[in-house]
Formats: C-alpha cells, sequence, structure tokens
C-alpha cells in the first residue's frame, strides 16, 4: 500500500511539474517566426530565453518524479496519471494570463480530479516482465523513429492545424516509448545496480529518444493549433506506453467485473476532460499570438 501511495504522489508531481513546463514553453515561443517552427532557427532562438530555460528545467524535473513513480509502479498505472497535467497547467496559466478560469473549465477539472480519484482508487497491476532483450528495444525504437521521420517529413509540409497534430502525434509516440526505456532503465538500475546502468544500451537508446522527443515538442508547441497539439501529446503518450507495456513487458490489471467497467469509465473521462482542458487553453493561446502578445523573456 506505501509502494502505491508513493508511486501515485510521484506521477502527480510528475504531472505538476510537466504542467509548469507545458505552460511556460509555450508562451516561450510566441513570438518566433512561424517559418522557424521545425528548424535549428528555433532552437538557437529559444536557448537564448531564461523562461525557456526555467520551463525546461521543470520539464526535467517532472520527468525524474516519472521516473521514480515509474521504479516500482508500472506503466499502466503511471502514465494516465500523467495527463492531469492540464489540470494543474490551467490555473497556472489563467494566473500568467491575468485572466478568470471559466465555469466550463472548473466543470473539466472537476471530472478530471473524480475520473483520476477513481482510477487511483481502482487500479492494481500485476508485475510485468522488465528484462527486455537490447534487440527487441533497438527494433522498437527504430521502427517508431522511421514512423516519427514520416510524420516531421508531412509536417514541414503543411502548417497550422495539420502540422500542430503531426507533431503532436510524433511526440506523444516517442514520450510513450520513452516510458518504457524508463520504466526498463529503472529497473535495471534498482535490480542491478546504478553503475551497470551506464554500460546498457537502453541507457543511450532512451537519451535519444528524450532528445529527440523534447525538440519536435517544442515545435508542436510552437506550430499553433495549441489546442489539438496538447491534448493529442497528453492522451496518446499513455495509450502508446500502455499498449506497449502490455505487449513487451506483459504487464496486466488485476481487476474484473463491476470495477473493469469503472475503470474504463474513468479513463475515458480522463481522455475527454483533458481534450477539453487543452482546446480551452490552446484557444486563449491562439487568442494572445492573434493579437501579438509577446512572450516574457
Amino acid at each position: 500500500m506505501l509502494t502505491h501511495t508513493l508511486t501515485v504522489v510521484s506521477a502527480l508531481l510528475a504531472a505538476v511539474f510537466m504542467a509548469i513546463g507545458i505552460v511556460v514553453r509555450q508562451r516561450a515561443t510566441m513570438d518566433v517566426p512561424p517559418e522557424a517552427g521545425v528548424s535549428p532557427v528555433m532552437l538557437q532562438t529559444l536557448v537564448r530565453r531564461p523562461l525557456w530555460w526555467a520551463g525546461t528545467s521543470s520539464a526535467v524535473i517532472g520527468y525524474g518524479f516519472q521516473a521514480l513513480a515509474l521504479t516500482h509502479g508500472s506503466l499502466i498505472l503511471v502514465q494516465p496519471l500523467l495527463v492531469s497535467a492540464l489540470l494543474f497547467a490551467l490555473p497556472l496559466s489563467a494566473r500568467l494570463a491575468h485572466r478568470r478560469v471559466s465555469a466550463s473549465e472548473w466543470t473539466w477539472a472537476v471530472l478530471l480530479t473524480l475520473a483520476l480519484t477513481v482510477f487511483v482508487l481502482l487500479a492494481r497491476t500485476e508485475p510485468g516482465e522488465y528484462s527486455v532483450p537490447t534487440s527487441t528495444l533497438t527494433v522498437l525504437c527504430v521502427v517508431t523513429t522511421i514512423l516519427v521521420a514520416a510524420l516531421v517529413a508531412l509536417a514541414v509540409r503543411t502548417s497550422g492545424v495539420p502540422r500542430a497534430v503531426l507533431l503532436a502525434v510524433a511526440v506523444g509516440a516517442l514520450f510513450g516509448v520513452m516510458a518504457v526505456l524508463t520504466k526498463v532503465v529503472m529497473h535495471s538500475a534498482t535490480h542491478r545496480g546504478a553503475g551497470s546502468v551506464l554500460t546498457s544500451p537502453e541507457l543511450y537508446l532512451l537519451i535519444l529518444v528524450a532528445v529527440i522527443g523534447t525538440v519536435l515538442q517544442q515545435s508542436a508547441f510552437h506550430a499553433g493549433a495549441l489546442q489539438t497539439s496538447v491534448p493529442t501529446m497528453l492522451v496518446l503518450e499513455p495509450v502508446v506506453a500502455v499498449v506497449l507495456g502490455a505487449v513487451l513487458l506483459s504487464e496486466d490489471m488485476s481487476v474484473s467485473g463491476l470495477d473493469a467497467l469503472a475503470l474504463v469509465g474513468a479513463a475515458l473521462v480522463m481522455q475527454a476532460a483533458t481534450i477539453a482542458l487543452g482546446r480551452g487553453e490552446g484557444a486563449y493561446e491562439d487568442g494572445l499570438e492573434a493579437a501579438g502578445v509577446k512572450p516574457m523573456s
């Protein structure tokens, strides 16, 4: 029970810091020219901004809590909890923008909170097999890279909503794979020692996926239509991670009957609330961009 509680608390802390990173880094990209959206120019611009570094630091801390949660918790439990990032982003974004949270946003926030509570109370998972052959993980990364490269190739030929969706799908897939690699690496560190991880290929596959995912995430933030990109990322990441956790790591959930139905219902409400909150925040961000409001630097 204590381990379950610590896992949940760590996952929620990860969501808090992820939310801060999302809000801050969104604002850091507002005045970057559209033509620089998927290019080194954008990164060269952002690395000179303290605001961007603050958002990135928060995202890194959030990932640290995610890794801590995955040390003892399953992907099936941890990853869906991360959609609560938008729940924490809502009041923070409103405060930074000097606006009020709408009644609709509060309604969805309450629904998301209730769904998360049901999920945490009922979700009980069976441990999986976390000693995965390096060759299997390498094939997974290669296939993911090919998929992401195709999505990015399409994204650079479009703009606005299509670009945001394509990049968000790529980011969601990468971060889902990243969660699987994190689980494998943390299991290895716990059972074989931290020193052994430094010589394992899994760690360097994880670093590569993390870097590519972070760069593309920043491009997705900049692509416009944030009400599409952010929810797409947050919804797709746990879906990819949970599916891969079941297929590659043999994770399973030990619930049945009415509890299983309640869990499915809670998961659906979490996804719907995440999309609704993301659209509300994204619409406001787009309004700022249209008005020519520049971010803090």
